[in-house]
């Protein structure tokens, strides 16, 4: 069989749609997962022995259950009971859960590793809880956490694969369909895999770039 990408030029505009719904989808949920798990990892470092708990058994629960079989409970369990929400939005809401979980880990190990006299200086100072975490610990955890971020927004595009089996035609699901359509499976899915190397690699270079920045002033400092 001769390798010949021609034949998914009148493709493209399609693939393009599913490309641009796969970065709507994982914009969404890096956002959500990282409003969450920067929720969460409050409630782990708080004093309040619930929120410990609570907080603990939800990063326990999504980090321990494979993501396709929580992506069906949402779309396929939650029918049963009466509640219905569209592909787009399961697959939004699936990826935030699923990613808060990993990234509150990440951000609690940030707040976790600042210095105790940074904190007891502000404390010091006259400065509320509130503004504390909000002013202080949450900028140094979040400059420290950002590779570690970086890697785990990078599986959740990866992950965003998965929504095409609940029928949302995002950049995998409209790939599948191109190679029903054209009997070419090699070359759609060859295109796909580089697809998926380029975002992935682009977003490693944006994560270096802002670590790089965020950091900036300790990398003055040493020299």
């Amino acid at each position: 069989m001769k390798f010949d990408l021609s034949i998914l030029a009148k493709h493209v505009p399609f693939l393009l749609e599913g490309a641009w719904l796969t970065f709507q989808t994982c914009l969404l949920a890096v956002l959500g997962s990282l409003i969450l798990g920067t929720l969460v990892a409050a409630a782990r470092t708080s004093a309040s022995p619930q929120l410990n708990r609570l907080s603990a058994v939800y990063v326990d629960i999504f980090r321990n259950i494979p993501f396709i079989v929580q992506l069906f409970f949402f779309y396929f369990g939650l029918p049963e009971i009466g509640i219905y929400i569209d592909a787009f939005t399961t697959g939004v809401i699936a990826m935030s859960i699923a990613g808060g979980a990993f990234t509150s880990d990440v951000i609690r190990s940030g707040i976790l590793a600042i210095d105790p006299g940074i904190i007891e200086a502000a404390q010091v100072s006259g400065l509320k809880k509130s503004t504390i975490f909000r002013k202080i610990v949450m900028p140094i955890a979040l400059r420290a956490s950002v590779r570690p971020l970086g890697s785990v927004f990078i599986n959740l595009i990866l992950t965003s694969s998965i929504l095409s089996t609940i029928t949302l035609n995002e950049l995998t699901g409209s790939a599948k369909i191109v190679a029903s359509q054209t009997f070419r499976p090699f070359e759609v899915y060859f295109v796909l895999l580089v697809a998926y190397a380029a975002l992935t690699w682009f977003v490693s270079i944006l994560i270096g770039m802002l670590h790089r920045y965020l950091n900036r002033n300790q990398a003055e400092g040493a020299v």
